[in-house]
């Protein structure tokens, strides 16, 4: 259980009898190699791409899909995806994270008893009131073990921690799980204007250049239909999470818009095998 003073800090959930222990503080895994270790050059490449990043008036953003490979592959297209967020601090108050477990195999998916997870740029609560909602279904688990060495909700943090400052984490990884459990999941967290769900992503992986356009450009024009079940696991490393939020986006009466769709040999890599990268937002007309 928290002590008082973390209990303070954290809102004084201990209101309540949790039926999960707090631990302690997720380190940041995959500083230095999937992005800088260094905060002054971390904050400044993060600026970079927002700065460049493409963006839609479309839509009121509700629900963002990024991806998740290093930065110099991926991060100019996942900036196009976080740049909507940009002028939400102290609106935007919670973030709800989803992404696949690329090292853990496990039935359900795998939320965090975490009391926060760490990046250069400084430590980002988690929700722990919230995440209790989540340890009542019963296809949610407590399992910091997967989230120990996974890079797809890390990754996202620092784009986060750039355009919003403050806020709280909800992250959740998919495992063996089907579409509607993962809608079950966003649906009890949904919230109003105060939260906003990001599913992280890459699309397709290691076709040619011109196989991967086409694959993608599906995808994509899957997503904007807002059809889960035209996703296939080759179409999209976390399309488990990617299919529960448009299954979720749809009861809800989203819309979804491709903002940037570019793959690995468009940024910083070969075109013989790339990997794919969107940017989507989901939400409704302003």
């Amino acid at each position: 259980m928290l002590t008082r003073a973390e209990s303070d800090a954290f809102g004084g959930i201990d209101s309540f009898q949790m039926r999960f222990e707090v631990t302690g503080i997720r380190r940041a895994a995959w500083a230095g190699q999937f992005y800088p270790g260094n905060a002054v050059a971390l904050r400044r490449t993060v600026n970079d791409f927002l700065a460049d990043a493409r963006k839609t008036e479309q839509l009121d953003c509700k629900a963002l899909v990024a991806p998740h490979a290093g930065y110099v592959y991926s991060g100019p297209v996942a900036a196009s995806a976080f740049h909507h967020l940009e002028g939400q601090t102290g609106v935007v108050k919670r973030i709800i994270l989803l992404g696949p477990s690329h090292r853990v195999a496990f039935s359900g998916l795998a939320a965090s008893a975490n009391r926060a997870f760490a990046t250069p740029l400084g430590q980002v609560p988690l929700d722990l009131e919230v995440i209790e909602k989540w340890n009542a279904l019963p296809q949610v688990q407590i399992m910091d073990r997967a989230h120990e060495p996974e890079h797809s909700l890390e990754v996202e943090l620092p784009f986060l921690q750039v355009v919003l400052g403050e806020f709280t984490l909800v992250p959740l990884l998919t495992g063996d799980t089907t579409t509607a459990e993962v809608a079950e999941a966003i649906n009890l967290l949904w919230g109003g204007p105060e939260t906003r769900i990001v599913v992280s992503t890459d699309l397709s992986h290691y076709l040619d250049y011109d196989s991967a356009v086409k694959q993608d450009l599906a995808t994509a024009q899957a997503i904007q239909a807002l059809e889960p079940d035209e996703i296939q696991e080759n179409q999209a490393c976390g399309c488990t999470a990617l299919r529960g939020l448009l299954e979720a986006a749809r009861q809800h009466h989203l819309q979804a818009r491709t903002v940037d769709l570019r793959n690995s040999g468009d940024t910083a890599g070969p075109r013989d095998r790339v990997v794919g990268y969107g940017a989507f937002v989901l939400g409704s007309r302003p």
